[in-house]
């Protein structure tokens, strides 16, 4: 069984229902499973620190994390058209992963909620996509073959899934962007087998 990692940081629960849609698409292909994963929010007061077990949902990423994936799938809500700080941050400190080339060739998507229907939905997927490129995955978006992605009147796009989770940060997914998340972690998961990477 070959782990894919989806990696996402979430405020209000969109994001993380997101994910486990995301990685329900994945475990729909035979031969992969789903490894959740979140970092830690950060603080402007330097003396706080989060504590090193979350509390609830996804365990923390680690280094290992990376390394033991055939594949990615990255997910932040929306903060000003860019990934939360708590997303950027972790990314920063990937440069040991970078210089060893942990990443090149793995297949990867991102995914993000934000709180209206122009947000800053895809500048955030575009936002994501970029520390991706440099550490040399291959990113994938959603194709227009995927109908939602015409006809859906909250989120997704072909950048990746989305949500829209209005002012009061409804995490509950509409069932057109349930299916795009879906669809979004079986096409990942039907990728990374076919790159046939160990």
């Amino acid at each position: 069984m070959q782990d894919i990692l989806v990696l996402y940081y979430s405020h209000r629960g969109s994001v993380r229902a997101l994910a486990e849609r995301i990685a329900r698409g994945i475990e729909s292909v035979p031969g992969v499973q789903a490894r959740l994963r979140t970092v830690p929010r950060v603080s402007t007061v330097c003396e706080v620190a989060e504590a090193a077990v979350p509390d609830s949902g996804a365990p923390y990423v680690e280094a290992a994390d990376l390394e033991e994936c055939v594949g990615l799938a990255l997910g932040s809500p929306v903060r000003f058209g860019n990934m939360a700080a708590p997303m950027k941050y972790f990314w920063d400190g990937t440069i040991a992963a970078w210089q060893n080339g942990t990443l090149v060739g793995k297949p990867a998507c991102v995914f993000t909620s934000s709180s209206s229907q122009h947000g800053g939905n895809e500048a955030t997927l575009l936002s994501m996509m970029l520390p991706l490129l440099h550490h040399g995955l291959l990113v994938m978006g959603l194709p227009f073959t995927e109908a939602d992605i015409g006809h859906t009147q909250q989120g997704g796009t072909p950048y990746g899934a989305s949500h829209v989770a209005g002012t009061g940060g409804n995490p509950l997914l509409s069932d057109a962007e349930s299916r795009l998340a879906f669809a979004q972690g079986r096409r990942l998961a039907n990728v990374a087998l076919k790159l046939g990477r160990p």
